[in-house]
């Protein structure tokens, strides 16, 4: 069996760099939680940065202070309250400069300059897997 091109090579480990960060950028993302609370402060919502509702806590008593429409009101006031924290709170986690990796693009410009005839595979830091 022929070894393939290092070309080829390299496009593998592309591909398992773009995972990697694929994956990274999920977790970061999947993080982010906001609660915020209701005008009354007596309801908490808990969002995803997807904007789904993840949990919703009443303080006691709550629904006995309001009627059906103030209720729901409350209920969605601190709902889109906390999907607009939540949204902030995914816009800072995605463009922090102190995250983005260091381009492809570079590390593969870097590699293909190099002239030694056994030149390795750029692995971005990772070990194959």
């Amino acid at each position: 069996m022929r070894e393939p091109h290092p070309n080829v090579k390299a496009a593998h480990a592309m591909m398992r760099e773009l995972k990697h960060r694929i994956a990274t950028v999920q977790e970061r993302a999947d993080g982010i939680v906001a609660r915020r609370p209701s005008p009354s402060g007596l309801v908490i919502p808990e969002v995803d940065a997807k904007g789904r509702l993840r949990d919703l806590y009443l303080a006691p008593g709550t629904c006995d202070r309001f009627d059906n429409q103030e209720l729901a009101a409350d209920i969605m006031a601190a709902i889109t309250e906390s999907t607009a924290d939540a949204r902030r709170q995914y816009h800072i986690a995605m463009n922090d400069p102190d995250n983005l990796p260091r381009p492809i693009e570079e590390t593969m410009r870097e590699w293909q300059a190099r002239t030694e005839p056994n030149r390795q595979v750029p692995n971005f830091g990772k070990a194959e897997e």
